[in-house]
């Protein structure tokens, strides 16, 4: 089981002001480990990253909401992420892991605790894909709860997994812009398939963050800006970003949470789809009020 590195403590002033309501979509909370401990079959294993260095980093970003990830060295245990939407009082929402046995009761509990997704990991470093008939198990009770999906994919799944994307009837939010890899270029089949979906379902969402992850791997990761803005241009209601903090499974250069600031700015240097990105699109989305 590996460890993961801890995110780069000294984050940078971002250069520009974020807007009011401004939204994190995409950030974790990982223990502390004595108080909330990591799943026994995980496979790696994370520096504490607790609730308080969360609203630490938010409040020195600008970030006024956000919306806490479930992990998977968490697993099914949701406590960690549903204590810091209580502890929040409103500023976040939250995307939890279930699992097949989760009945009308848990739904009911974590809707009450702030969660308005579930999310499905299929990259192959976390485990693979799910249990598919659990995956559309657990689809039909998000469609009665009102919420929505959250897609973790490696890029060769976009193209392996268009009838399942083509089946799903509740909204759906692929992270990291599928993992699709900046090196292969914006011409590669599974971020022009990405584009296609964006373009032609309006179910469709996705993260124009994790750009460390797009990126051949060295800050600023500029080389992942085209692929950002092709997807705020192809559907710009139905877009979002986040920090990632703190940056689970990251093997080649930290990023800087500022310094990831400053990047959605280039690529998004628009104020009218910036609000888009940053507020109204999570705002709508995760029922903040």
């Amino acid at each position: 089981m590996k460890s993961c590195l801890p995110p780069d403590p000294n984050p940078t002033k971002p250069l520009h002001a974020m807007p009011a309501l401004s939204c994190d979509a995409h950030c974790h909370v990982f223990g502390p480990a004595d108080t909330f401990p990591y799943a026994p079959d995980r496979s790696y294993t994370p520096p504490d990253a607790p609730y308080e260095h969360l609203v630490a980093l938010h409040d020195f970003l600008g970030f006024e909401r956000g919306v806490i990830v479930q992990a998977s060295c968490h697993g099914t245990d949701n406590t960690a992420m549903l204590d810091a939407i209580a502890r929040g009082n409103g500023r976040y929402r939250g995307v939890a892991i279930v699992d097949d046995g989760i009945g009308e009761a848990g739904l009911q509990e974590l809707d009450r605790g702030g969660v308005r997704a579930v999310r499905f990991n299929f990259v192959q470093h976390l485990g693979g894909r799910p249990d598919m008939n659990v995956f559309w198990r657990v689809l039909d009770r998000v469609a009665e709860m009102g919420w929505h999906v959250v897609l973790h994919l490696d890029a060769n799944d976009i193209v392996e997994l268009q009838d399942v994307l083509a089946k799903i009837r509740v909204p759906f939010v692929i992270d990291h812009m599928g993992r699709v890899q900046a090196a292969q270029g914006l011409e590669q089949e599974p971020f022009r398939l990405l584009v296609a979906l964006m373009r032609d379902n309006p179910l469709a969402w996705v993260k124009v963050c994790g750009a460390e992850r797009v990126s051949v791997g060295k800050r600023p990761f500029d080389d992942a800006i085209p692929f950002a803005r092709t997807l705020i241009e192809t559907a710009p209601d139905r877009v979002l970003w986040g920090t990632d903090f703190p940056h689970p499974n990251i093997s080649k250069d930290m990023p800087n949470d500022g310094g990831l600031v400053d990047l959605m700015f280039r690529f998004c240097p628009d104020e009218a789809l910036r609000k888009r990105l940053l507020v109204d699109n999570p705002a709508r989305l995760y029922d903040f009020a």
